[in-house]
C-alpha cells in the first residue's frame, strides 16, 4: 500500500522559520484581500464592466510567469533576500497605485490601467513567492527537515485563501476600499520586514550562470501534475467569484483546521490515492449543495467542506511535486506548485466574471464539470503516472 507521512520535528520551528512562514502568509494575504473586493470596486466606483473585471482578475495569473525565467539568475547573481525585498516593494507600489486611483473620485479608470496593474502585481508577487518558497525558506532548514518545511510553510499561504478575503470583505463593508488597499499594503510591508530580520549568508555565484533558465521556475517533468492541479484550483477560483460572505471565509478557515487534523489522524496510514479522491469528492459535494440546496444550513456546511477539501488536496499535491523532483530541484518544485495553484485560482475568478457574471447556476455547473474532469484525470492517469515517476 502506498502511503506517505510527513514527520514532525519540533526544532524546525525556530525563529527564522516562523518569520518566513508568516511572511509567506502575509504576502499571500496582500493579494487575496483584493479577490472579493476589487471587482466590486471596479464595477461600482469606476464603471468597469464584467468583461473588464474578468480580464483583470485573470491576467494576474499570466503576470506570475513574467520574472520566472530569470529567477535563478537573480537569486544567484545578487543577494537572494534583497531580490525578494525588491519584489515586495514592487507589490507595494502596485497596491498604492490603486490607492491613488481610488482617490481620483471623478476619474473613470481605464481598462488598460487595470490590466497593467494586475499583470505587474502578478509579476512581482510571483517573483517574491518563488524566491521565498524555493530559496529562502529552504535555506533556513537542515536538509532532512526540508520536506516538512515545504509542507508547513505551504499551509501558511493556504490560510491566506480564507483570511485574506475575509479581511477584505470586512474592511470594504465597514470602512472603504481605501482601507482594503492600505491593509493589503500593510501585509506586504510587514512581510518585507520579517524577511529583512532573517540573515542569509552570502553565496558566491556559479561560474556558469544562465540569464534564462527553468531552475527555480518550472519543473519540466511535472507538467501532468501541473495541469491536474490547475483544474482543481480553477474550480476553487470559480467558487471564489460567487461573491461569498466574510462568514463563509471564516468557516472556510475552520475547514482548513479540520484538514490538518484529518491529515494527521484520518489519512495518516491511508492509501495514497484516498486523500486526493476524498478531497475532490468533497469539492463536488460543496458545488452540488450550493447548486441544489441554497438553504441557510448549506452556507454553514459548504465552507467547512470547502476548506477541508482545499486543505487536503492542496497540501498533498505540494508533497507530490516535492517527491517528483530530482536532486537540487526542490525549489523548482515549490515554484511550479505555486504557479499551478495561483494561475488556476486567477483563471477561475476571471472566468467567473467574464462568462458567468450574475449567472450562478451556470457557474456552478461549470465548476462541477471542471472538478469532475480533475477527478477522472487523477484517478485514471495522474496518480499512476506519479507513482511511476516519483524520485523520493
Amino acid at each position: 500500500m502506498n502511503t506517505q507521512n510527513t514527520p514532525v520535528h519540533v526544532r524546525l520551528w525556530h525563529r527564522d522559520f516562523w518569520l518566513l512562514s508568516f511572511a509567506n502568509l502575509l504576502l499571500a494575504m496582500s493579494v487575496y484581500i483584493l479577490i472579493p473586493t476589487m471587482p466590486e470596486w471596479l464595477m461600482q466606483a469606476k464603471g468597469l464592466g464584467a468583461r473588464g473585471v474578468g480580464l483583470a482578475m485573470g491576467v494576474f495569473g499570466l503576470g506570475l510567469f513574467v520574472f520566472g525565467p530569470f529567477c535563478s539568475y537573480l537569486v544567484q547573481r545578487y543577494r537572494r533576500n534583497r531580490i525578494c525585498i525588491l519584489a515586495v516593494l514592487g507589490i507595494i507600489a502596485c497596491l498604492l497605485s490603486l490607492y491613488y486611483v481610488h482617490g481620483l473620485q471623478s476619474y473613470r479608470v481605464s481598462e488598460g490601467f487595470v490590466l497593467a496593474q494586475r499583470c505587474l502585481l502578478g509579476a512581482f508577487y510571483g517573483l517574491a513567492m518563488m524566491v521565498l518558497g524555493s530559496t529562502l525558506i529552504i535555506d533556513t532548514c537542515e536538509s532532512f527537515k526540508r520536506t516538512e518545511a515545504n509542507f508547513s510553510s505551504g499551509w501558511f499561504a493556504r490560510f491566506a485563501m480564507s483570511l485574506g478575503p475575509m479581511t477584505g470583505i470586512i474592511l470594504y463593508n465597514f470602512l472603504s476600499f481605501d482601507a482594503v488597499v492600505l491593509a493589503a499594503t500593510a501585509c506586504a510591508a510587514a512581510a518585507g520586514v520579517f524577511i529583512l530580520t532573517v540573515r542569509f549568508p552570502f553565496r558566491t555565484p556559479s561560474d556558469d550562470l544562465r540569464i534564462v533558465s527553468l531552475d527555480r521556475f518550472l519543473l519540466p517533468q511535472g507538467m501532468p501534475l501541473f495541469f491536474s492541479l490547475l483544474l482543481i484550483s480553477g474550480a476553487v477560483g470559480l467558487l471564489m467569484s460567487l461573491g461569498l460572505s466574510d462568514r463563509f471565509y471564516a468557516l472556510m478557515m475552520v475547514g482548513f483546521l479540520l484538514a490538518l487534523l484529518a491529515q494527521r489522524f484520518v489519512f495518516r496510514d491511508a492509501e495514497l490515492k484516498s486523500e486526493v479522491v476524498s478531497g475532490l469528492i468533497l469539492l463536488l459535494a460543496v458545488e452540488l449543495m450550493v447548486y441544489t440546496r441554497p438553504l441557510p444550513v448549506v452556507w454553514y456546511l459548504s465552507p467547512l467542506l470547502l476548506g477541508l477539501s482545499v486543505g487536503i488536496v492542496g497540501s498533498r499535491y505540494l508533497l507530490f511535486f516535492v517527491k517528483l523532483s530530482h536532486h537540487c530541484q526542490r525549489g523548482t518544485s515549490q515554484s511550479t506548485y505555486m504557479l499551478a495553484w495561483e494561475l488556476g485560482v486567477a483563471i477561475g475568478v476571471g472566468a467567473g466574471y467574464l462568462f458567468f457574471f450574475n449567472d450562478d447556476h451556470s457557474l456552478l455547473i461549470a465548476a462541477m464539470v471542471v472538478t469532475g474532469l480533475a477527478l477522472l484525470l487523477y484517478v485514471h492517469y495522474t496518480h499512476d503516472w506519479f507513482l511511476k515517476h516519483k524520485n523520493r
